[in-house]
């Protein structure tokens, strides 16, 4: 379904569409679930952790090191929750965005947060949805709810091809 026409910048009409491909993991331990607090555009949001693919990277590798980078801790992803497409309202920045399920094993030694991140919080699912307007897009309510209720994709399903 094409984006409603007000949603879409006017810069947007004209320049070639290129999503931002990003990944992000939603980790669950004890009921809780790790998120990041970061500051965009002057606000503190929640977000799950996340971040760009880098060239060469796998989607699984990025997912990994950006969980690791974020919050200190040892991610693994487990399964694939989704692809969510997300165009923010009123501008040219897509997204496409890879989440991933991830199993948690413990804080890294020595480990040093990006320096985006305020902090680092393990929410309850209640304190979660409590903290909706704070969320900094729709894909942070979404990526839990689909880790809670919808399926998983074995992480097999993504395949990473070179011209070799």
């Amino acid at each position: 379904m094409p984006a409603p026409e007000s949603n879409i910048a006017p810069e947007a009409k004209t320049a070639p569409w290129r999503p931002f491909t990003t990944v992000a993991i939603v980790t669950e331990l004890d009921g809780r679930y790790l998120l990041v607090e970061e500051r965009i555009d002057g606000a503190l949001v929640l977000n799950q952790p996340a971040g760009h693919l880098e060239h060469g990277e796998t989607l699984v590798a990025a997912a990994r090191r950006e969980a690791r980078e974020e919050t200190g801790w040892d991610i693994e992803p487990t399964a694939l929750l989704g692809i969510f497409q997300f165009n923010r309202p009123r501008s040219v920045h897509s997204y496409l965005r890879f989440t991933f399920a991830a199993s948690a094993h413990g804080p890294l030694n020595g480990a040093t947060l990006d320096p985006d991140i305020h902090a680092v919080h393990w929410l309850s699912y209640d304190d979660l949805c409590a903290a909706r307007p704070r969320h900094r897009s729709p894909m942070v309510q979404r990526s839990v709810d689909a880790a809670r209720d919808g399926p998983r994709y074995p992480l097999d399903m993504l395949s990473f091809l070179t011209d070799s």
